[in-house]
């Protein structure tokens, strides 16, 4: 198995070069491009584990690319953003994104990044081979990473299966933002709840019969999230 190839999209060539410098030297294959639709261009056309792309771009901007990509790749996207863009960073895990990093950010902040979004994208190796987790008319089949409800398949990203799997494991019990995101994300994690609160929503949408009002997926309100199996 090579070397991870990573895209790295930003207008501005001193941040580009920086980025590709870094992880070339850690043993990452790198493509660049400068702009939203060579991006576009470069994931149609190339094998690609991973995409680093700044919000602010000319032609294409980031925001409009993640939303591009999603329609057709389920490739792991990590934002780039400038200090005090709340709200597009909670708009860009709406559309699909999987992390962000906020600028200016160190070598070391990076490469965490991209090792614990590299390491979600993948499968979790840990989930026991043969398992079956059912609650309710959800059924999770560890073995084939799929997820019934009613019968009925739905896809999931990596991320989504394994925090849903971690939720079912310990249904029944309220559990902090925190003990979520380092059991799922990664030890890297811990403080950011806006990730749990998009995926949770991803979630609701896709197992719950009224997302508005869940069954399933229980907010424990200034504390974190509890799964409950509905008694009828």
């Amino acid at each position: 198995m090579g070397a991870p190839t990573i895209l790295v999209v930003d207008d501005e060539k001193p941040l580009r070069d920086f980025i590709s410098r870094n992880l070339e030297a850690r043993g990452f294959n790198v493509l660049a491009a400068t702009n939203g639709l060579e991006a576009l261009t470069a994931i149609q056309t190339q094998i690609i584990d991973l995409v680093i792309l700044d919000i602010m771009m000319p032609h294409l901007d980031g925001l409009e690319t993640t939303s591009r990509i999603r329609q057709s790749s389920l490739v792991p996207i990590i934002i780039l953003t400038a200090l005090g863009e709340e709200a597009d960073k909670v708009k860009a895990f709406d559309l699909g994104a999987d992390d962000y990093l906020t600028k200016p950010f160190g070598i070391g902040e990076l490469m965490g990044r991209v090792k614990a979004v590299l390491r979600r994208a993948r499968w979790s190796d840990t989930i026991g081979q043969d398992e079956e987790i059912v609650h309710g008319g959800i059924c999770a089949d560890l073995s084939k990473h799929e997820v019934t409800v009613k019968d009925s398949p739905i896809d999931l990203t990596p991320t989504e299966f394994n925090l849903l799997i971690f939720l079912m494991r310990n249904a029944g019990k309220a559990l902090s933002h925190r003990a979520i995101l380092q059991n799922v994300w990664g030890p890297e994690y811990g403080e950011e709840a806006e990730y749990l609160r998009v995926y949770i929503g991803r979630l609701r949408q896709k197992i719950e019969v009224d997302p508005i009002s869940p069954r399933y997926l229980l907010t424990e309100r200034g504390y974190g999230y509890r799964f409950e199996t509905p008694q009828d």
